[in-house]
């Protein structure tokens, strides 16, 4: 059976605008184990994003719990959970522009400690796994953008996260690209048994994870 590696419990999450209180979150519970794949759909502003932030430790909720592997995490100690736990991809790559394809998918190792031999070792390794052996040494302005976000796609899993957090990770490509990093991206993470959780409006990539959410009015219903 495989393990627990994210579990969501009971998150509620309110916003003020104006004079009104908007309930974006409400009793909202998911658990997602080794190697599972999730994807969340809903309408523009239902709250995907905001699910994201706060699985991901970069937002709070107002009650309910984020248990990573078996533990219950503070706020205080948030950036490092993310660091050895968590990878991100978003919608916008985020490479940092004055930094080769090879040190922008290092860099999460080398923030955490690691050798700056290994670190780029593993990153070139990453790269090629992901079709840009011939790349690694390329600024991101010198590459498409279905390129940089095989780059992202590489930098989220530098450090064996336990799972992976993907806001509409191929929202900004083409069709033809969109599926072609898509698979890449499935295959990558399968091939180290690492957990998805990707929000998206392509109904035809949600289809291809092993489990769809839907949230609508700040319910969260397995569909």
């Amino acid at each position: 059976m495989n393990k627990e590696v994210l579990k969501l419990q009971n998150l509620c999450k309110k916003y003020k605008q104006g004079n009104s209180v908007v309930e974006v979150l409400i009793d909202v519970n998911l658990t997602v184990t080794q190697g599972e794949l999730v994807a969340i759909i809903g309408s523009s502003g239902s709250g995907k994003s905001t699910l994201l932030h706060i699985a991901g430790l970069l937002d709070v909720a107002d009650t309910g719990t984020v248990e990573i592997a078996g533990k219950i995490y503070s706020p205080k100690l948030s950036h490092i959970v993310r660091l050895k736990n968590i990878g991100f991809i978003y919608q916008q790559h985020h490479l940092l522009k004055d930094f080769t394809a090879l040190e922008n998918v290092a860099m999460p190792k080398l923030i955490a400690g690691s050798n700056y031999k290994l670190a780029l070792n593993e990153a070139k390794e990453l790269l090629s796994e992901l079709g840009l052996a011939s790349k690694v040494n390329n600024m991101p302005g010198e590459l498409s953008g279905g390129e940089q976000q095989r780059v992202a796609i590489a930098r989220s899993l530098i450090n064996n996260p336990k799972v992976i957090l993907a806001d509409e990770p191929t929202g900004n490509l083409d069709t033809n690209t969109a599926d072609e990093v898509f698979k890449l991206f499935l295959k990558t993470a399968h091939q180290k048994n690492t957990s998805i959780i990707m929000v998206t409006h392509n109904n035809e990539m949600a289809y291809k994870m092993d489990k769809i959410y839907e949230l609508k009015y700040g319910v969260l219903a397995k569909i």
